[in-house]
């Protein structure tokens, strides 16, 4: 049994980089017939929101790596971290808008490479090449808008501004929500407890860990009354 599911992950590993690199050579394939002219230009912005439109089909590697069903896309987990952007109440002294923006550019690269995990056999230093030269691609299919969205990207990356940071616990914040979603939804309490022990201490926002805090209250509240009625 141990052998079938080691096959099961490598088959699914392998089926998630297979998608990832035809995405890369169907924009590699397209991004390197430079011209000038109004209709190509035209063209590219369509191949740009084509490649865009791919987020709404990968799913989440996390999830399909633990057999997770029916999970969850990239361009959802994107959105929702766009709209938990509006939580903010203008008294953080935080740009709303550059979170909002950097919220939906932060994965952008994925839709080209895929979702690379560390479960993936790829350093992160492979991954970070493969993501930055996947979004050099995609904004030189919008230039001169391009610019603005390397900026957002590259602002994330380097995770030092106040932005970057609200962002990225916006991230974290999504995943561990999406967790016990999916352990209420699955009847599995508890099943997902690594993805709040990979996040642990790693909140800053005093918002986010009110927010994290209250969903880990009402987790051990679902896995206090499953217990209950397990043994009655």
């Amino acid at each position: 049994m141990l052998k079938v599911l080691r096959l099961s992950s490598v088959l699914k590993r392998i089926s998630l980089f297979q998608t990832a690199n035809t995405l890369q050579f169907s924009i590699k394939k397209h991004s390197t017939m430079a011209s000038t002219s109004s209709e190509d230009s035209l063209s590219g912005l369509i191949k740009f929101l084509e490649i865009v439109g791919n987020l709404k089909h990968i799913k989440r590697a996390g999830w399909v790596l633990r057999d997770v069903p029916n999970c969850e896309t990239v361009a959802g987990h994107m959105y929702r971290m766009s709209i938990m952007t509006f939580l903010l109440d203008g008294r953080e002294g935080l740009d709303r808008t550059k979170c909002l923006e950097m919220a939906l550019v932060h994965d952008l690269a994925e839709s080209l490479v895929g979702d690379i995990t560390p479960y993936c056999g790829i350093s992160k230093e492979d991954k970070k090449k493969k993501e930055l030269e996947a979004m050099q691609e995609i904004a030189n299919l919008i230039e001169p808008r391009g610019k603005h969205l390397m900026e957002l990207f590259l602002e994330y990356e380097e995770n030092q501004t106040a932005e970057s940071k609200f962002v990225k616990d916006l991230d974290r914040l999504d995943m561990v929500l999406q967790a016990f979603e999916y352990e209420k939804r699955d009847e599995c309490p508890k099943k997902h407890q690594e993805f709040f022990d990979s996040t642990e201490g790693k909140f800053n926002h005093p918002l986010v860990i009110g927010l994290v805090e209250q969903i880990k209250a009402q987790r051990d509240a679902v896995g206090d009354t499953e217990k209950q009625l397990s043994t009655s």
